[in-house]
């Protein structure tokens, strides 16, 4: 393409100026500008591009490089032959021509690959899109490149698009249209591509695909794109966190990673739903050693398995442990002085600590205290506690020994070095033991699917949510704090349940039963976010609230204290639980004629 373009200038040349022409095609000349421009090209990278993804700055590199090598050939034929042979006009047109000779190829063949030009068309399902943004356009040109489906058209609300032409398919009509288009082109399978669909919207366009009785699927929210947990162009199968309208965490990353990164961080429990995520977002932001403590086999295997795959250049530590065990606490600390440490491990089923009152308070009290005494005595920067709504006005066990964990650090907090954090959040969906898997596993055997109350309502948010922001709360506290992250909305747990089985293809109350088995032990209707004392202020972050302390009476810690430890150690359970509620004076239990189940199980109505 040089040599010709080359050639191509000179005669454009004279035929602006007929005359004689003095060019050769196969000169010296012509050499030397061919090995220059191809050196040119060298080092501007041209060779790496790839024609496939040819695109606008492809275009203005080969413009660029087009340029140079004409200021380069320039002065090498000053110093050959003081240009005598090469009229001056040439060194204005040979880098248009030869930027038109090289970028009308590369177009060409994208055009031709982005089409879909290829021989064979069939096997490709008819597919609907909803939405015509920026996200819609991208689908369809990672579409086009993998020819699996055929795109018919596409759906908005916009009327300003009705009508309009992306990539040469035509924009139909509303949402409302679905339907009735579904039937009319015979579409096969609906692709949403509206990353930032709230709530309702998500709510409505699937309703409307149940309607049309035709499968669909969507891109990623933008909060997992955030999270990193999805490549932006994955279609996936409409989850139920997509219905629950959680909007994408905004972090302040930059102060995030100045305060974490190059720090060992040491994260027990690390292991968990929420452990584990937090170890994975906390790698990448590349922390000077990452120490996990945890005391299942399985999860730990597990984690620093994925861990090493996708950081295999991360520092990591990993302790099979127990933080009821004062020694492996003191060793893991010893080994290593973590600069933050981020305190996840925990018992939290609900119904389950309310008979296992002994091993809750010695695993969430005791064990707490054994990891946030080593925090104190290692000098450790900060210290995150990741406690739990329950705490608030416990009426289980499990609650109430999460509030007293966050009182000791509270406590602790006010005679310490370390800044000592607590972090307090409702339900995590799809975390282990959580109703959204048991939900699924229901559903997968055709029901019923078990609700314990018509109007019991939790509050949710994902597990990325809820790791970026522990880690936005641990760069902006300065000790002594109970932060509140926002959890939206509650959910009333009937709702959840309809929407899964919906989300499955089914009808609740026809193909699925819901059935209402009554309030376990230890459950509330409803939970809260704060103590009647705990005036809630904003903070610098909108999802972020901060729970005014409460007086924490030191005297609590001392005789108090230790008459529990040694009630657990006795394993007398009828004084720890005694003494728990000492401790914890709002801990009360639920009136035991909400907690028995209901008179008759009862079948769900449809749509009720």
């Amino acid at each position: 393409m040089v040599w010709l373009a080359w050639g191509m200038a000179h005669l454009g040349r004279y035929f602006m100026a007929p005359g004689q022409l003095p060019f050769h095609w196969l000169s010296a000349e012509a050499a030397i500008v061919m090995v220059l421009q191809g050196l040119v090209f060298w080092g501007t990278g041209l060779y790496r591009g790839l024609w496939r993804f040819a695109s606008l700055p492809d275009l203005a590199n080969i413009l660029k490089a087009s340029i140079l090598g004409t200021l380069v050939v320039a002065l090498a034929l000053v110093i050959y032959n003081r240009i005598e042979s090469v009229p001056r006009t040439v060194f204005f047109l040979y880098p248009l021509i030869l930027s038109i000779l090289l970028g009308g190829p590369r177009i060409l063949y994208r055009l031709w690959k982005d089409n879909g030009l290829v021989l064979s068309h069939g096997g490709r399902k008819r597919v609907l899109i909803l939405g015509a943004g920026r996200s819609a356009d991208m689908l369809v040109r990672e579409i086009r490149r993998e020819n699996q489906y055929e795109v018919v058209g596409f759906l908005d609300d916009n009327p300003r698009l009705h009508g309009a032409r992306m990539h040469g398919i035509r924009v139909l009509a509303g949402m409302d249209a679905l339907p009735e288009v579904v039937e009319r082109l015979g579409i096969e399978q609906v692709l949403i591509a509206i990353p930032s669909a709230t709530d309702p919207q998500m709510q409505r366009m699937v309703a409307l695909c149940e309607d049309a009785n035709v499968p669909f699927l969507t891109l990623p929210k933008l909060g997992e794109l955030v999270s990193g947990n999805r490549p932006a162009m994955h279609l996936k199968e409409v989850a139920i966190e997509d219905l629950l309208g959680r909007d994408c965490v905004q972090l302040d990353w930059d102060r995030i990673a100045r305060d974490l990164s190059g720090q060992c961080i040491l994260v027990t429990g690390g292991g968990g739903s929420i452990g584990s995520e937090l170890c994975r977002q906390l790698a990448r932001i590349s922390p000077a050693r990452l120490v996990i403590l945890e005391h299942s086999e399985h999860n730990l295997y597990e984690v620093e398995r994925k861990l090493r795959a996708e950081f295999p250049d991360l520092l990591l530590n990993v302790y099979l442990g127990d933080i009821c065990d004062a020694k492996t606490c003191d060793h893991v600390f010893r080994a290593h002085l973590p600069e933050v440490v981020f305190h996840a491990a925990a018992y939290k089923h609900v119904p389950m600590l309310e008979n296992q009152v002994r091993d809750a308070v010695f695993n969430n009290v005791f064990g707490t205290r054994n990891v946030a005494d080593a925090a104190d005595r290692y000098g450790v920067g900060t210290f995150i506690l990741i406690s739990t709504d329950k705490a608030v006005n416990p009426t289980n066990v499990m609650g109430a020994t999460k509030r007293l964990a966050e009182r000791y650090c509270q406590w602790l907090d006010e005679s310490s070095s370390t800044r000592f954090i607590t972090v307090r959040f409702g339900n995590v969906l799809n975390s282990a033991g959580s109703v959204v898997p048991l939900f699924q596993e229901q559903i997968r055997r055709g029901g019923p699917v078990t609700v314990t109350h018509p109007d019991v309502t939790r509050y949710f948010m994902t597990i990325p949510e809820a790791s970026q922001l522990i880690m936005q709360a641990a760069v902006q506290g300065e000790g002594g704090e109970i932060f509140v992250l926002d959890m939206g909305e509650p959910i009333r747990i009937q709702y959840l349940a309809e929407q899964m089985i919906r989300l499955t293809g089914n009808q609740p109350g026809k193909d699925i039963e819901i059935v209402y088995t009554g309030l376990r032990p230890g459950e509330k209707l409803y939970e809260e976010l704060f103590h009647e004392s705990e005036n809630c202020k904003p903070t610098r972050h909108s999802k972020i609230m901060l729970a005014r302390s409460r007086p924490v009476d030191a005297a609590l810690f001392q005789e108090p204290f230790a008459r529990l430890q040694k009630a657990v150690l006795e394993y007398d359970c009828d004084t720890v639980y005694f003494l728990l509620r000492q401790l914890v004076p709002e801990f009360h239990r639920v009136p035991e004629e909400v907690v028995v189940p209901f008179p008759s199980v009862s079948r769900m109505e449809p749509g009720a």
